[in-house]
């Protein structure tokens, strides 16, 4: 009798815990995915009207596939000129293209664009765009530059980075998308 009374015990506690269990799997946790980027666009207006637009452009479709990336760079800057920039994200798995660009301003908080000049090019870039926290962003900037020169323009797009950083190597995060243009100032 105890023993029956011993097992039927066991059997309640182990039906109680097994419904008091908090997996829910009807109403999982939503998870946020990283974008899908396959294409960047960095557009570089002259202010004030007149001169040449520069636009940088890489292109992946197939992402980590077998295709090397595409780039294009339209066009020269020119001497002791100051630029609005303006950064474009693409998805172009989809029809038609998604502007992941949208969902990066939208999660500021949760992004950052660094721009690393090198190579010897006489410019500098400061940000124009910033998060909630008035951290920056970075999908629009300036690029300011001085005399003659070539070098390297290299934008890297953090995804959960630190804020606020000292730059790239105290950021942290995912890189979403890094991509290194060679450019010319004439």
């Amino acid at each position: 009798m105890k023993t029956l009374k011993f097992l039927s015990m066991f059997a309640f506690l182990g039906l109680f815990l097994v419904s008091c269990s908090d997996d829910d799997d009807d109403n999982p946790d939503p998870v946020n995915e990283e974008e899908v980027i396959t294409t960047m666009t960095i557009t570089l207006t002259p202010q004030g009207g007149g001169g040449t637009v520069v636009t940088l452009v890489t292109r992946d479709i197939d992402g980590d596939g077998p295709g090397a990336p595409v780039d294009d760079v339209s066009g020269s800057l020119a001497e002791n000129t100051v630029y609005d920039g303006a950064i474009v994200l693409l998805n172009e798995t989809e029809t038609p293209p998604e502007n992941v660009t949208e969902e990066v301003e939208d999660e500021d908080d949760e992004h950052q664009f660094f721009y690393v000049v090198g190579g010897g090019l006489n410019a500098t870039t400061e940000y124009a765009n910033f998060d909630g926290d008035g951290n920056p962003l970075g999908t629009e900037f300036t690029l300011t530059t001085t005399t003659a020169s070539t070098g390297t323009l290299q934008f890297v797009l953090r995804h959960e980075p630190t804020k606020p950083n000292t730059g790239l190597g105290d950021a942290g995060g995912d890189t979403d998308i890094e991509r290194t243009f060679d450019v010319t100032i004439e």
